[in-house]
């Protein structure tokens, strides 16, 4: 991950399954290849960078940025164990030293004032608001996603949608509620990725394509939202992605029919219920 110039706290998220006897899974926090250690310094309670059991942590200072960290997760061949997830907490900030510490975790609540279908916390522009259908960042800009979220309108409700971010080769981020923000804000953390689909009914009768552009120049898509997420075989930050509401071919068609045949009960049942009262008449 890229981390801008500041001081950094990196933890296991609350709420998972402790390791097993062999200390699985776990995770490696070191500087990425090639980084000096006079521009990036890690400590962590192993001197080997390891961080496998669940109250361990990773204090990350990065003087020049921003700069790569390298995390590693390590599991079990065959485990069905989910792997490791991590937050990260800026603890100072480069540009205001002794700043509040902020914490950005997945599943933060999106901003109130926000306006549009889908809003996205673009590099050195912030919170970018636009309609589905419509480009959210710019493919070619350079510029990298730190996180995003969707408030589905028209024939959709909100919580008729969830997504998840691409954190690393593997790695993805919890299911996230349609509404509420997945990824961080001001944290030079871009995302590699992203996973959007719909749930219940609505993902019977509507399908999320979706296209997306990477820092490398890969483009990927239009694909099916719920099937595998949209991630650069080089894992090259998200710049762009398009959200596209599309009918489910056939929907449209089973519903016009059920209408149909609900109309035609409608108008016999008059008929036969007229022909029961006169034969009691008679």
């Amino acid at each position: 991950m890229m981390l801008d110039a500041g001081v950094y706290c990196v933890f296991h998220a609350p709420g998972q399954t402790p390791p097993g006897r062999s200390g699985l899974p776990g995770v490696r926090i070191t500087r990425a290849p090639g980084v000096s250690p006079d521009v990036v310094e890690v400590s962590t309670f192993e001197t080997d960078g390891w961080m496998g059991s669940m109250n361990g942590a990773a204090l990350v200072r990065v003087h020049q940025g921003p700069s790569g960290v390298m995390v590693t997760t390590y599991q079990e061949i065959g485990s069905e164990q989910e792997g490791p997830r991590l937050q990260v907490m800026r603890l100072i900030d480069s540009r205001a030293e002794g700043g509040e510490a902020t914490e950005l975790p997945s599943g933060t609540p999106a901003d109130k004032a926000a306006v549009g279908d889908v809003t996205a916390h673009v590099q050195r522009q912030g919170d970018v608001n636009c309609q589905l259908g419509d480009w959210v960042g710019t493919p070619g800009s350079q510029l990298w996603i730190e996180g995003f979220s969707v408030n589905a309108t028209g024939p959709l409700k909100t919580d008729d949608v969830e997504y998840q971010a691409v954190l690393g080769r593997g790695w993805l981020s919890p299911w996230v509620e349609g509404g509420k923000f997945c990824g961080s804000r001001g944290m030079s953390l871009p995302i590699l990725g992203l996973r959007v689909r719909l749930k219940g009914e609505k993902a019977e009768q509507w399908s999320l394509r979706v296209s997306a552009s990477f820092t490398d120049g890969t483009r990927l898509g239009p694909v099916d939202g719920a099937e595998d997420a949209l991630e650069a075989e080089s894992l090259a930050p998200l710049e762009g992605f398009r959200l596209e509401l599309i009918p489910v071919e056939g929907a449209a068609v089973e519903k016009a029919s059920k209408k149909e045949s609900s109309s035609r009960k409608a108008s016999s049942s008059p008929v036969r219920k007229t022909d029961k009262r006169r034969t009691r008449r008679q």
